[in-house]
């Protein structure tokens, strides 16, 4: 009984936390945590949801290649968002291609967000020639636009796997370039933040007990520099979505049987000037709504955390 009342306890204490109030009077919030869900729903329950396989190849035909959507002349209530060269559903293929554009950049950000974090606390615990050889590669990183970065990951990786296994590999490979390219900003976020708890009494006192380095700052210190650190990956998270279009659309993402929202993207616009502007459009509009919304997230929760604005 005890296990029943306070699970029900613990909800109530969630729901009447100041993040919760923030959220709730938050139009903005509201708004942009809608699009967010309606963006996840319809992502990952697309088995369910889709009203077409659209890389089910026994499905397609070409007689329904370039139809419009509705409600223009020619077009078919099958079809809302109308279809492709090879007669692909366009809604379909949007909702396979955000799942794999949310797995791209949520996979990229959590590398990100564990190198980053680690190599932070090293820095700012230990300082010396620790802090100073990871910051100044921090500071070489930064230096170049993180594109460039997974631009240059991407193709050493590429060029060092076999040919057999490139394809096979190709979403671990793209993962892994964007979240080397991301690594800095956490590092340095978490590296500040370690610096100012590292001086408090509770670590000193942790130390005079005889705890190690790892546990104080795995158990004191990462649980109070976590708020800006997880502010920082909702913002980066739209832009690791960006980063992966944007590497899909020059060619160097995944394969078109993997089809992310860049890729779709991709192939829409070698018809965008024939007139069959849906095949980019649409996806191109799904692409900025769901950044744009992952971001106002991120800023409210950026204000949500400051108690500064409570």
């Amino acid at each position: 009984m005890s296990g029943a009342t306070a699970s029900p306890g613990r909800l109530a204490r969630a729901w009447d936390s100041d993040i919760a109030w923030s959220f709730r009077h938050s139009p903005v919030a509201l708004v942009s945590g809608f699009a967010v869900l309606v963006c996840f729903v319809g992502a990952f329950g697309c088995g369910f949801l889709a009203p077409h396989d659209p890389f089910n190849l026994a499905s397609l035909s070409l007689s329904n290649s370039f139809l419009p959507p509705v409600p223009l002349k020619g077009s078919s209530w099958s079809f809302v968002f109308g279809t492709d060269d090879q007669g692909r559903d366009v809604l379909s293929a949007i909702m396979y291609g955000t799942r794999i554009s949310l797995i791209v950049g949520f996979a990229a950000i959590a590398m990100a967000l564990s190198l980053g974090i680690a190599l932070g606390l090293l820095a700012g615990y230990f300082g010396g020639v620790t802090d100073a050889v990871l910051m100044r590669a921090a500071d070489v990183q930064l230096s170049f636009p993180s594109l460039l970065i997974a631009l240059l990951v991407d193709g050493i990786v590429r060029a060092l796997l076999p040919r057999g296994a490139q394809n096979a590999l190709e979403l671990y490979v793209l993962i892994f370039a964007i979240g080397i390219a991301r690594w800095p900003q956490f590092a340095r976020t978490v590296r500040g933040s370690t610096l100012v708890e590292r001086g408090r009494e509770y670590v000193m006192a942790a130390r005079v007990i005889g705890i190690g380095p790892v546990r104080i700052m795995a158990s004191h210190i990462l649980p109070n520099v976590l708020g800006p650190v997880l502010v920082l990956a909702t913002i980066n998270l739209g832009l690791a979505i960006l980063d992966e279009a944007t590497l899909s659309f020059l060619g160097l993402g995944l394969p078109p049987t993997q089809p992310s929202l860049g890729t779709l993207i991709s192939n829409g616009n070698n018809f965008l000037y024939s007139g069959d502007w849906w095949i980019t459009v649409f996806p191109g509009i799904v692409l900025a709504g769901m950044v744009l919304a992952i971001n106002l997230l991120g800023d409210w929760l950026r204000d949500a955390l400051n108690p500064r604005l409570r």
